[in-house]
């Protein structure tokens, strides 16, 4: 699959050259903190990497994982998912490295699978479940559009402990700014 560029990002299939910039990424605690996962170690992160690989390369892929880029340079500093959920649905999710925080990184990134969600893959639905004490992914989504549904209680168990989730979702009718089809004239 091509690229799909952003303002800011260039949003690519995982490679598996890819695992020293992968593994700087789920195996910094600073960035795991925030995921629904623990941070990997070397091995988990190759083993990983691998799967990603494997299931872009079906026919029928699962899921749509790429890694983010600079538009200047083809290293991964994020990666960014969107996972089934149901009929024309999908879960948003995207972690960026520390050391490119605070940069519009994860915006852009979001922003881009969006639109590669509701214009190539026509999903109706896409959600995002966020840790409440990530305040910079919950701004995120809030300046791309999406609505807060709701909390998820006791939803991942990471670093040792439940945490809750709020849910946040965007449909494709309020991304496009077009009325929904059974509103359509």
């Amino acid at each position: 699959m091509d690229p799909l560029i952003g303002e800011r990002c260039r949003l690519r299939e995982v490679r598996l050259d890819d695992l020293d910039d992968y593994l700087a990424i789920t195996g910094d605690d600073r960035v795991t903190s925030w995921l629904s996962f623990d941070s990997y170690t070397r091995d988990s992160a190759a083993r990983s990497v691998r799967s990603i690989v494997d299931r872009s390369a079906r026919e029928d892929r699962p899921d749509h994982l790429f890694a983010v880029t600079r538009l200047d340079d083809d290293r991964m500093i994020g990666f960014a998912r969107l996972g089934p959920t149901g009929v024309q649905a999908a879960h948003l999710g995207y972690a960026i490295g520390f050391d490119h925080w605070g940069r519009g990184f994860a915006t852009d990134a979001a922003r881009t699978m969006l639109r590669f969600a509701f214009t190539d893959l026509s999903l109706h639905r896409v959600s995002a479940a966020i840790g409440p004490e990530n305040l910079a992914s919950v701004a995120v989504v809030k300046r791309l559009g999406f609505t807060h549904e709701g909390r998820i209680r006791h939803h991942v168990f990471t670093n040792g402990a439940w945490r809750d989730s709020l849910l946040y979702s965007i449909l494709e009718h309020e991304w496009s700014g077009k009325p929904p089809a059974d509103q359509q004239s």
